[in-house]
């Protein structure tokens, strides 16, 4: 797909994406797809030295909200970042998370729960803050 946008402008791209039709995701590809996603999350998150453990309760509650039947899953990304790493980020920021932490996922009513397991006080809630 590089190679295409290299040698394509972005608005070719975007009349091919609303013209070309995909067959509709079933809910084993959407599950792929959110793994895929949550591997480039956890990806950098090592880099700051913090593990990511995800239920299957949250990979499907991703899934359900980042799937759209005319885009597919392409808003899956948009909801990984509000609702996982711009939260995770804002407890970075308030040093709510040692070196070595692993941060828990769940389901929570209409969000997500963020949890820590490791050298911060274990099982600490940090969804609120």
């Amino acid at each position: 797909m590089a190679e295409v946008r290299s040698h394509f402008r972005p608005e070719f791209l975007n009349r091919l994406d609303e013209i070309i039709i995909f067959h509709r995701l079933d809910r084993e590809a959407l599950r792929r797809i959110v793994d895929v996603q949550l591997r480039r999350v956890a990806q950098r998150f090592a880099y700051r030295d913090l593990g990511l453990e995800v239920t299957d309760a949250a990979k499907d509650w991703l899934a359900e909200r980042g799937f759209d039947p005319v885009y597919g899953a392409r808003p899956l990304k948009r909801v990984l970042r509000k609702e996982l790493e711009d939260k995770v980020a804002l407890q970075i920021l308030d040093g709510r998370f040692l070196d070595g932490d692993v941060v828990v996922v769940e389901p929570d009513g209409d969000g997500l729960r963020i949890t820590t397991k490791g050298p911060s006080p274990a099982g600490a809630d940090l969804t609120k803050g």
